[in-house]
């Protein structure tokens, strides 16, 4: 008699097992149906992208990206003075920026997780240790031709792949080898070049390249030099790149000045501007075709330029014919300075900090642009 009472109560047990089974499974299921329907009546509140690994912002160019390399070299053409840096966070800090704050890759970084300056390479404050989350080599007043950097004695943009050659060697030795070909090859590269070719150098008619080259023969030779840079950096490990296509040029508070009698911007230069973006985009969808491994991304600066000249509402701005440095028609770097009478209270409502180059409110906005082209077409 003991035996089946022992199998009903093994029965037993069983049934109670599975019941308490079944009723863990549907208290499950609901929890699970709750969580699901929570999150559709709350789409606003999806869950956040992963971030993007980019370990650096390395950056080429000119003075539009130049973090402060001009500090370090023989030229007249600095910004390391006030009121240039008059409204960096923290306080006025000229730093060798041609701006009233921070540039595009400054913003960039920032946005990407990293230090929200990008230091110069030839900044003394800074070692491998910040070079290996962010680094420019780009230099104030240089361009693709290297008669431009001839002008006012500053970095040729070959020199500035000879530092990023020697910033891999110290990279390796910093971080060792296959940490330094990974920050190499995942980070953002940012270049923005090609400006001084034209205004102080072609139709300045300083170097003698008016007289070698037409126009359109000029532009073809920049843009086989674009084409020598990238392969070259491609070489050496790049592998995301933006790189900006020339502003209406014409509509500098400069030249405008200088197109006075005529007023306005001067047309031929957007003319020219036009021309050698088309050709520069031509170039750049030849190379990444026969190169699988390199993304570049045109950054159409014309047309975002061009966007808030014409709706400049958009951005809060009321002026975008002149600088707000002294008169803002002619000055820059030296003649940008704390005596310049005239100098605006506010830049925030100006397109241009002098006469050549955007204030920190409208850098943020060519940031945030070339940040939305690294995620649509380079990341």
């Amino acid at each position: 008699m003991a035996r089946p009472a022992a199998r009903r109560r093994a029965t037993a047990l069983r049934q109670a097992a599975a019941l308490m089974l079944a009723a863990l499974s549907f208290f499950c299921m609901c929890r699970c149906c709750r969580a699901r329907d929570a999150a559709a009546d709350n789409p606003s509140s999806p869950p956040a992208p992963p971030q993007p690994k980019v370990p650096a912002v390395i950056v080429f160019g000119d003075s539009t990206v130049d973090t402060g390399n001009n500090n370090g070299i023989g030229t007249i053409l600095k910004s390391n003075f006030p009121p240039y840096g008059r409204d960096m966070s923290g306080g006025p800090r000229p730093t060798g920026r041609f701006c009233n704050g921070r540039l595009p890759p400054d913003f960039i970084s920032e946005a990407l997780g990293l230090p929200p300056l990008v230091p110069a390479y030839l900044d003394p404050a800074y070692g491998i240790e910040d070079f290996a989350r962010g680094v420019c080599f780009a230099s104030a007043g240089t361009g693709l031709d290297n008669k431009t950097a001839g002008v006012l004695s500053v970095i040729p943009l070959w020199k500035e792949v000879e530092y990023f050659k020697e910033y891999k060697r110290r990279l390796r030795a910093h971080a060792g080898g296959g940490a330094a070909r990974r920050i190499v090859s995942d980070a953002l590269y940012v270049v923005s070049i090609g400006t001084n070719d034209f205004l102080e150098n072609y139709f300045l008619l300083v170097t003698g390249r008016f007289a070698q080259f037409t126009v359109a023969e000029f532009e073809d030779f920049l843009v086989a030099q674009a084409e020598w840079f990238l392969a070259e950096i491609h070489r050496l490990g790049a592998r995301r790149v933006t790189f900006a296509g020339l502003s209406p040029i014409g509509c500098l508070p400069l030249e405008r000045t200088l197109n006075a009698l005529r007023g306005g911007c001067i047309e031929e230069y957007n003319q020219v501007a036009r021309d050698y973006n088309a050709k520069l985009l031509a170039m750049l969808r030849r190379l990444t075709a026969a190169r699988p491994g390199l993304k570049v991304g045109y950054i159409n600066v014309y047309q975002n330029m061009l966007d808030l000249i014409t709706n400049p509402s958009t951005l809060g701005l009321e002026n975008v014919e002149e600088g707000c440095c002294a008169t803002g028609k002619v000055e820059m770097s030296y003649l940008c300075n704390d005596k310049s009478p005239g100098t605006c209270e506010d830049a925030g409502k100006y397109f241009f900090w002098d006469s050549f180059h955007p204030t920190e409110k409208v850098n943020q906005f060519f940031a945030k642009k070339t940040l939305e082209l690294f995620y649509e077409k380079v990341l």
